[in-house]
């Protein structure tokens, strides 16, 4: 069972090396255990400090200046896409409430995941 995602959780790339916090920007008034909580929109993360992927351009050129030695340059996430698939069932501000299950795909080719999620209580009025 997929649980629900707040401000305080981690996500990492599998590309990265380092995670990287969950910065929630799509809402500003539903709260989870007094957390922001996430949606599929909140898909905007900071970095994940250094990227391995050579098919990310600034790695491909770093590595052909290398000699073909894998270089990792500074991650630069290139996210145009929501996070997937979401929540079916539970909407905050007419967006699918972000969980621990979904997925959102880098065009240079990372899977970033949720890696680390508080406990959260989910208080119901």
């Amino acid at each position: 069972m997929a649980n629900p995602v707040a401000m305080t959780a981690l996500c990492a790339c599998a590309f990265g090396t380092a995670p990287c916090p969950l910065f929630v920007s799509s809402q500003q008034n539903v709260l989870i255990s007094g957390q922001l909580a996430a949606t599929v929109m909140d898909n905007k993360p900071v970095t994940f400090a250094m990227c391995n992927n050579p098919a990310n351009p600034t790695v491909a050129a770093a590595t052909a200046a290398a000699l073909g030695v894998l270089t990792p340059m500074p991650c630069v996430p290139a996210i145009i896409t929501p996070w997937l698939p979401g929540s079916v069932s539970v909407m905050v501000n007419n967006k699918p409430l972000l969980n621990n299950a979904s997925k959102l795909m880098c065009n240079w080719g990372g899977a970033i995941q949720i890696t680390t999620t508080p406990a959260l209580t989910v208080t119901v009025p």
